[in-house]
């Protein structure tokens, strides 16, 4: 244990936490093989926290009452060194509060706890935001975990697929220069099958807009699995570099990137929450080893 990290620990996983960023940065089975994705060069991040957009706005800026605000893909959370709230074996907290230089981009008091805890196999997160001030705070939250790919070294990537926890029907969105495009695209899910491949991504993420499954497996026929289920997300994302990129995004969302013709208010942004003064919204995934 450092100031920068935490690792927490149960009989079947280990999980470390970076301050920066309250980043999950590593998350190693029992046998103590690696199963996130550890920055490489085609992407230097693990796991980061998207907050408060999700995906871009249209040139970068943020509207509200008539003035703009500088923000980048993804929001600032993941780029911010947050406070160790709680710090514990199997448990800890991380909290970022609002400050001159965020309300600078984005003008509107918060706080955002995020708590990791660890149990048998699993890895919890649950990702808690307050509306501190006086009026409705409007927020987009995201998870972005990066999963080596393939999980067991050897096997080729199209060894892989999700598997859903329903059957996924409904068309997905891409996007066009970070942007969500206007025309749905048909679902390359089949049923409850999603047969991964490096092609699969050179238009960018799938998203799943609407999706009607909980929770997705993500697996070969052999070596180890990983089970995401999320609550209070409302889409998911799937992305990874379409080459030779080692890893692949399951990623949880409230919230989408900007669609190409909208150029409002951020509070009118689809996927927006709202939270009133002094209230909450919680929103969890959970990982399963397997």
């Amino acid at each position: 244990m450092t100031e920068q990290r935490h690792t927490l620990r149960s009989e079947a996983i280990t999980a470390t936490i970076a301050a920066h960023g309250a980043e999950l940065c590593s998350l190693q089975n029992a046998q103590g093989l690696e199963l996130l994705w550890q920055a490489g060069a085609a992407w230097p991040r693990h796991a980061p926290l998207l907050f408060p957009i999700v995906g871009r706005l249209k040139n970068d800026q943020l509207q509200h009452r008539g003035k703009v605000y500088p923000m980048t893909q993804h929001g600032f959370a993941r780029d911010l060194r947050f406070d160790w709230a709680e710090r514990g074996p199997t448990s800890c907290t991380l909290t970022l509060t609002d400050d001159a230089a965020t309300r600078s981009r984005y003008p509107f008091p918060f706080r955002l706890a995020v708590t990791y805890s660890v149990n048998k196999a699993e890895l919890q997160v649950v990702l808690e935001i307050t509306n501190t001030g006086d009026e409705m705070l409007p927020a987009s939250m995201g998870a972005h975990p990066a999963f080596n790919w393939p999980l067991l070294p050897g096997l080729a990537k199209e060894a892989y697929e999700l598997t859903f926890s329903s059957n996924e029907r409904s068309p997905i969105r891409r996007l066009k220069d970070g942007l969500l495009k206007a025309e749905p695209e048909p679902t390359p899910v089949r049923g409850k099958i999603l047969s991964l491949s490096e092609k699969l991504f050179a238009e960018d993420a799938v998203i799943l807009d609407r999706p009607a499954s909980h929770s997705v497996r993500y697996a070969a026929a052999r070596g180890p699995s990983i089970e995401i289920h999320w609550e209070g997300f409302r889409e998911l994302g799937i992305w990874s570099k379409p080459a030779g990129a080692a890893f692949l995004c399951i990623e949880p969302w409230h919230g989408l990137a900007s669609p190409l013709t909208f150029d409002g208010e951020f509070a009118d942004k689809p996927g927006v929450m709202h939270i009133s003064p002094a209230a909450k919204r919680s929103l969890n995934y959970r990982i399963r080893i397997g």
